[in-house]
């Protein structure tokens, strides 16, 4: 599932095609029996929130979607042989010099303006300064403190934009054991959790590779390999109620005892 900086990098990669600019053509294949974008409107936001994107024009319609794991937007020229298969474009919105594509989105949807559909999200942890105050507020509220902790950060109602890569990375710089309770968590170190995830999130973005750690990734994605820090074999197991791959260093991240 894409992490907030990816949503961050395709919506500056679409606003140079797409904002102030009147949509010539628009197709929504899969939508019914909605309000739509349509030929003539003039994009006035695009922008990204969390993992979602939103493009809205001046009538005040928003598109929002999902790219979860198997979506994506790719920007064309007109008349330029799209590199997907048109039976999986989701979303089309074209101008007179571009054709924005939306493939594969299990949720491309229509809001309006103010409607309050992405209230629910926490903070932004691609938009600085971040209101960490609030995230802790809500991890106090809402999280389940026999959670592990690794699932707590993958919750975007308390902070938005954490997808696997920066939940592990940010438990790795912080030396903390995946599968350790919130409960167990000190205050301190859950603060530190959410602030370490915001500025890696911050510094990737632009970027096409991301680097947490001098040239790439701490822990993500290596297992069996040997840790940048310690050259302990990276460990990695598939759990918790998102059901998503962890990594981890067992020397870096020791269990709590």
């Amino acid at each position: 599932m894409p992490e907030g900086d990816t949503l961050h990098n395709v919506a500056s990669r679409l606003r140079p095609a797409l904002l102030d600019r009147a949509l010539v053509a628009v197709s929504f294949p899969r939508l019914r029996g909605m309000d739509r974008l349509k030929a003539g409107d003039v994009v006035s936001r695009v922008a990204s929130r969390g993992k979602y994107l939103e493009i809205e024009v001046e009538r005040g319609l928003v598109l929002r979607s999902h790219l979860r794991m198997t979506g994506s937007w790719e920007l064309h020229g007109r008349g330029e042989r799209w590199r997907k298969p048109r039976h999986l474009a989701r979303a089309v919105l074209e101008t007179d010099d571009a054709v924005a594509v939306c493939f594969a989105a299990p949720v491309v949807e229509i809001g309006r303006r103010g409607d309050g559909a992405l209230d629910h999200l926490g903070p932004d942890l691609c938009v600085a300064p971040v209101d960490v105050e609030e995230i802790v507020r809500r991890v106090d509220e809402w999280a389940d403190p026999r959670s592990s902790i690794a699932d707590v950060l993958l919750d975007q109602r308390l902070a938005a934009g954490i997808g696997n890569v920066y939940k592990c990375e940010a438990l790795f710089a912080c030396g903390v054991d995946p599968t350790t309770p919130l409960g167990s968590v000190a205050a301190e170190t859950v603060r530190r959790l959410y602030e370490t995830a915001a500025a890696q999130l911050q510094v990737n973005l632009g970027r096409d590779r991301r680097v947490t750690y001098r040239d790439g990734l701490a822990v993500y994605g290596r297992h069996r390999q040997g840790c940048r820090v310690c050259g302990t074999a990276i460990r990695s197991t598939q759990d918790g109620v998102h059901g998503r791959q962890t990594w981890w260093c067992p020397r870096c991240q020791p269990p709590l005892t």
